[in-house]
């Protein structure tokens, strides 16, 4: 069976956030549709927030407005939410034990950052032996920098949406997704 993971489309992401990223809204947009597809099917959905525990922490702040879940793909009542204090989705989590319990053995992975979480979470996957799907245009994130020179959100992007490609998962855009 597969499930739809949705990894960290909390409002510190969006317009007026404390870590805006870039095309957030067109991203949620995207990941709303794969959701919407996973509740026709009756699939499993599990929905990632963080909370950082990191001392001086600028975002994802527990009780804050910026830590909770977007409106544009709030969680319903039935669907988990598995709450994670680093990057790699399955460290200190129950993750792989609900995927376990679900008998899930096939991954579709959306969210936000494209060079953090989604990364990190996809990589632990496979190590884990499941297999990933993960959706090009239902991931995103910032520009960065490395000495001194900017390296931009959409050249970070597809760097590491390549690097995951092949190996680590198979990566699709949203309208290519077949369930």
């Amino acid at each position: 069976m597969t499930a739809l993971i949705i990894i960290d489309v909390q409002n510190d992401y969006f317009e007026g956030g404390a870590c805006e990223l870039v095309n957030p809204i067109q991203t949620s947009l995207n990941i709303k549709k794969l959701l919407e597809q996973f509740r026709e099917k009756s699939l499993p959905i599990i929905h990632i927030q963080h909370f950082s525990i990191r001392e001086g922490a600028t975002f994802f702040v527990p009780d804050s407005f910026g830590v909770q879940i977007h409106e544009n793909v709030k969680p319903k009542k039935d669907e988990i939410i598995i709450e994670k204090n680093y990057p790699n989705s399955f460290l200190e989590t129950e993750l792989e034990e609900v995927l376990d319990r679900l008998n899930i053995k096939e991954l579709v992975l959306c969210g936000m950052m494209s060079h953090m979480c989604v990364d990190s979470t996809v990589r632990a996957a496979f190590d884990k032996g499941y297999k990933c799907e993960v959706i090009y245009d239902a991931c995103t994130t910032k520009d960065l920098s490395i000495n001194g020179e900017i390296v931009k959100a959409k050249d970070v992007h597809n760097s590491f949406m390549a690097g995951l490609n092949y190996l680590f998962a198979e990566v699709k855009k949203t309208d290519s997704l077949i369930i």
